[in-house]
């Protein structure tokens, strides 16, 4: 049933509003470092400005090695290589595709794990029953800022003598039970892309605490050089250059006031859509540490009384462009729906959260009236959904 025109009268047009319009730190920092930049003539090949960056990302997380990367899928590329990974990899399906596809590149096998369906994250049950004699990871996600279960993983790779890293992208400055995001398995990568919590324009960084990987990695990010002249194994140019380096900088400069704007647009989320049947947000109420970046919503079309597709067109309609994550699910994408025809089961979790998920914006870009507008948008289609429905019985 369409309730797209009817909801479309409910409520005036708002100005577009976006998911994941970029968080900008302190201008006049940025400004300066980069007059400083322009002025040294250093703009690339580990600078200061990027050497500044890697210890406070270091600080941050309470980590030994943070070594920076111009983007977090070639930082996947070499984490994979670093640990020397071969045959299978475990990951999860429920995840962006980059994952998937940096152990491709490799030469690597995914192998698609399903997830938690409270926690959206791998599922450490089904992972064990994925290891063979092939396998020679896991790669963990963690997903809308929440933490995967690094403990369960990390016996699971302990028990079959697997490598173990994770997927950090949406988790930077979260963390739980004491531990920040960053400081588990051998290694974890980040991205700092523009749509992150924290961004340097495009980038990421690898952090661990393994002193050989770190010093391997910072080879193999410059062409293999261990010196002047010095080539000592396979590398690539996967370097983060000074200006990306001073917009880390002054995100830093930054955080906290970004953090309490997204908190508050996470708690006038919460408000503005409780007690809407069949929606249900994403709690992050349960961590310690979190960057409250993502703002997501299950549509459940029998209780809501349309799907979420319906929904996305309807607020599309309105100027809201929400978004769904991560459809229609890796393993349903190409290459890997074709190589692995034979080898995918069924992921119902994961499935079910392809069809029923919804990122609506959030971000230092929005006002607090702009929440209130997208809540009110949901719970006008809700309203007019049910009018509908009243008037056909």
């Amino acid at each position: 049933m369409d309730f797209s025109s009817e909801f479309s009268d409910c409520i005036e047009l708002p100005p577009t509003l976006h998911v994941g319009c970029p968080n900008v730190g302190d201008r006049d920092l940025f400004h300066r470092l980069v007059d400083e930049i322009f002025s040294s003539r250093r703009l690339t090949n580990d600078g200061p400005v990027v050497a500044e960056l890697e210890s406070k990302l270091c600080e941050y997380l309470g980590v030994r090695h943070c070594v920076t990367v111009c983007n977090a899928t070639l930082g996947l590329q070499l984490a994979c290589r670093a640990l020397d990974l071969t045959g299978e990899v475990i990951v999860p399906s429920f995840t962006f595709v980059a994952s998937a596809h940096a152990l491709q590149w490799e030469g690597v096998t995914p192998v698609f794990a399903d997830v938690d369906p409270i926690r959206h994250t791998i599922d450490p049950d089904h992972v064990a029953r994925l290891v063979t004699s092939r396998t020679t990871g896991i790669l963990g996600v963690h997903l809308w800022g929440s933490p995967c279960n690094p403990t369960e993983l990390a016996q699971l790779a302990s028990d079959h003598g697997l490598r173990l890293f994770f997927d950090a992208a949406h988790a930077f400055g979260c963390g739980n039970h004491g531990k920040m995001v960053g400081q588990s398995g051998e290694c974890e990568v980040f991205s700092f892309h523009a749509t992150k919590f924290f961004n340097t324009f495009e980038g990421g960084a690898i952090a661990t605490n393994d002193d050989a990987l770190a010093a391997k990695i910072r080879r193999m990010r410059s062409f293999g050089f261990a010196g002047v002249d010095h080539v000592v194994g396979i590398g690539t140019n996967a370097k983060m250059n000074e200006v990306c380096g001073a917009m880390g900088l002054s995100m830093f400069a930054d955080l906290e006031s970004i953090l309490q704007c997204n908190r508050r647009h996470y708690l006038n989320y919460r408000d503005g859509l409780a007690g809407i049947d069949g929606v249900r947000l994403f709690s992050l109420d349960h961590l310690e540490h979190c960057n409250w970046q993502y703002i997501v919503v299950e549509i459940d079309e029998s209780e809501f009384g349309c799907s979420r597709d319906d929904v996305m067109r309807s607020l599309h309609d309105v100027g809201v462009l929400a978004r769904r994550y991560f459809y229609p699910g890796c393993h349903r994408m190409e290459p890997y729906r074709t190589l692995y025809r034979e080898r995918i089961d069924r992921l119902p979790v994961t499935e079910r959260l392809c069809d029923s998920v919804l990122c609506l914006p959030t971000g230092s870009a929005l006002r607090e009236s702009d929440v209130d507008r997208v809540c009110a948008a949901i719970r006008s289609l809700a309203d007019a959904k049910r009018s509908v429905i009243r008037r056909a019985v």
